[in-house]
């Protein structure tokens, strides 16, 4: 059952890549080597909340809201829906208050609690027309428009890697006297076979 749902998502990812992944609208403000500020349109998720280090909670939420997206739902019309791959995939440490938590590199790195991982789900839909999750463990909201702070990075986006460039994006946003709102969250735009080389990661963090 497992490696059918994997090797489902793989080719449904694949042929939704071969078709040019859609991603969430943005406006560049300011770039900076690798650095951006972007302001983000409103947006929906799929998300789900999961338990344990960076690596394990990423395999489990994938799996999760792939599952909803590949067609564990149930439609507007009844019966159930495919909803094509966006990109990219995030995570972020659940949130535990309102105020930025400015040890974040160690939290991303060592945190073995609780995780956020979310899909953005196609523009065409809104939360009126998104197919309702079967598993009730995955969820929709929708996103206010925000303003963000991002790093890009290439290779594999390990907990030490993360955590390093979320340390110098804080560190970015220092310089310019800019203060960081929420968590960092670690974006993912490529499926789990692309090369290292070819990969595109980001961490990101409201402002």
């Amino acid at each position: 059952m497992r490696l059918s749902l994997i090797c489902g998502v793989m080719m449904f990812w694949c042929a939704n890549i071969a078709m040019a992944t859609e991603e969430p609208k943005y406006k560049v403000i300011e770039t900076s080597g690798d650095y951006e500020l972007r302001a983000y349109a409103t947006m929906v998720v799929a998300e789900t909340l999961v338990d344990g280090s960076l690596d394990d909670a990423s395999s489990a939420g994938f799996k999760r809201i792939a599952d909803y997206i590949f067609g564990n739902n149930t439609s507007r019309a009844g019966g159930s829906e495919k909803i094509s791959m966006t990109a990219p995939v995030a995570m972020a440490p659940k949130a535990k208050s309102e105020k930025i938590n400015m040890t974040a590199p160690v939290t991303m790195q060592q945190q073995k609690g609780q995780w956020r991982m979310y899909f953005v789900m196609p523009s065409q839909y809104s939360l009126n027309t998104l197919p309702t999750p079967n598993n009730p463990a995955v969820t929709l909201r929708e996103v206010p428009a925000s303003r963000v702070a991002v790093v890009r990075f290439s290779g594999l986006a390990g907990e030490e890697k993360t955590a390093k460039k979320t340390t110098e994006l804080l560190a970015w946003l220092k310089t310019k006297k800019i203060t960081p709102l929420g968590e960092p969250e670690l974006a993912r735009y490529n499926p789990p076979w692309t090369l290292p080389f070819f990969r595109r990661n980001e961490v990101l963090v409201s402002y």
